[in-house]
């Protein structure tokens, strides 16, 4: 319990940072008119290619035998990727909306 609570305290700037960005992306996409809401979080799933290219960077660099690193660094892999293709199968489904009919 005592390495909990000192990590939570090593890292308290982090913890602020994310809660703070997680406040700011809500204020940021709740001004988001309806109309641009889903093209632009479709557009946002694709910045999750970083995601899995940090993934990858990791499961690289990992120790031998650390198996548990390796399974979550697939898993980042497997769901960044789930992120990117719904992201652009979203975004051509809105797109496909605006077409004109023949």
């Amino acid at each position: 319990m005592n390495e909990i609570l000192s990590f939570f305290g090593d890292n308290k700037e982090t913890f602020y940072f994310v809660i703070l960005s997680i406040f700011v992306g809500i204020e940021v996409i709740g001004g988001v008119p309806t109309v641009l809401h889903t093209p632009l979080m479709s557009g946002a799933n694709a910045i999750h290619g970083v995601v899995i290219i940090g993934a990858i960077h990791v499961m690289l660099n990992v120790e031998e035998g650390n198996y548990f690193a390796l399974a979550l660094g697939f898993l980042a892999v497997v769901l960044g990727t789930l992120n990117v293709v719904g992201g652009f199968v979203v975004t051509d489904r809105m797109l496909e909306m605006f077409k004109k009919k023949k």
